[in-house]
């Protein structure tokens, strides 16, 4: 069953109610140490990407899990190491990490398959498995945006994020 959101809810509203518990966990916030692009920490790019996900939900009219697009948004980069570090496990980043992270969200969180097929898909078209729902296809499109806007300059929605990640 599909979970709605009013037309009028506020997407950090939105993605607090549905993801809170992974937001306030000890592992994801200690995400906040690990840089994603830029200056930008893993844990704002997932909240950053949770967000433009219900954002673009919202705009196409069309029937979403929100429930499961908030989730599978905040953990589609659910990897916990910093990419960054010269550890010959982080090679190939882009191609493993979705893995990772899905082993990980699946150990720390109880995800359904739609959740599971938005982190295990969403580097599509680099990884070459694509998305076989809507939530993912709007994960997927999400990702690449606040990706692309992180790498040049900060976070969409930077007040939004604060307020979620500081309560």
């Amino acid at each position: 069953m599909r979970k709605r959101i009013e037309r009028k809810t506020k997407v950090a509203d939105a993605v607090k109610y549905y993801g809170a518990d992974i937001i306030y966990s000890d592992k994801f916030k200690r995400s906040h140490k690990n840089m994603q692009h830029g200056n930008v920490s893993v844990m704002e790019h997932s909240i950053s990407v949770s967000m433009m996900s219900v954002r673009l939900a919202k705009l196409t009219h069309l029937k979403y899990d929100y429930y499961s697009l908030v989730r599978g948004s905040l953990l589609h980069d659910y990897f916990l190491y910093d990419w960054h570090d010269k550890d010959k496990s982080h090679r190939l980043h882009g191609f493993r990490h979705a893995d990772t992270a899905l082993t990980n969200a699946a150990d720390d969180f109880s995800i359904n398959p739609i959740e599971a097929n938005m982190i295990a898909r969403h580097m599509f078209p680099l990884n070459i498995r694509p998305p076989r729902t809507r939530e993912a296809v709007i994960l997927c499109i999400a990702d690449k945006i606040c990706a692309a806007k992180e790498t040049v300059s900060k976070p969409f929605y930077n007040k939004s994020i604060k307020k979620i990640h500081d309560k």
